[in-house]
């Protein structure tokens, strides 16, 4: 399993050590292809696609939601299975996401400046994080790969 990250961006050095260490527990190796540019993007996932019974996480970053479009294009003609953090890599042809609902989000944001405004103190907001996992069903069949019933059915949305 690849990993592309951006190891200029500090916060996904968190998510790195999380995913590495959580690894070994499913049993699944997996390797940083860290990448800055469309070039290092693309040389990662190819060079990655030559190993057996490979995947992608693609982390959130500037770099890899700016080059989206390559990222999924390049994981299906590699027929690898990726996972992102954000719906619109879903919506633009990728396998699946599992990540913040970017919607809730900033619906919840009027209320937490109300509350500020209001004179409740920011630090003792509860942070709520709503997680939605994406599935699209013509990228998994473009890649060759049939998810599971059980999978479709804890998803928050399945496109077809």
């Amino acid at each position: 399993m690849a990993v592309i990250r951006n190891p200029e961006q500090k916060p996904q050095e968190g998510m790195w050590r999380a995913i590495e260490a959580a690894a070994p527990s499913f049993n699944v190796q997996v390797a940083a292809a860290d990448a800055r540019n469309r070039a290092e993007i693309e040389q990662s996932i190819k060079q990655f696609a030559r190993e057996p019974n490979g995947g992608l996480i693609v982390l959130p970053n500037p770099v890899n939601e700016g080059n989206r479009t390559l990222i999924i294009a390049l994981a299906v003609r590699h027929r690898l299975p990726a996972v992102y953090a954000f719906r619109f890599f879903v919506t633009d042809g990728g396998l699946m996401s599992y990540g913040p609902d970017l919607a809730d989000q900033y619906r919840q944001a009027a209320s937490y400046d109300d509350r500020i405004l209001r004179g409740e103190k920011p630090a003792d907001l509860p942070v709520k994080t709503k997680l939605k996992l994406v599935i699209n069903l013509r990228a998994a069949k473009a890649i060759g790969l049939e998810i599971p019933p059980t999978l479709l059915a804890r998803a928050d949305e399945v496109i077809e």
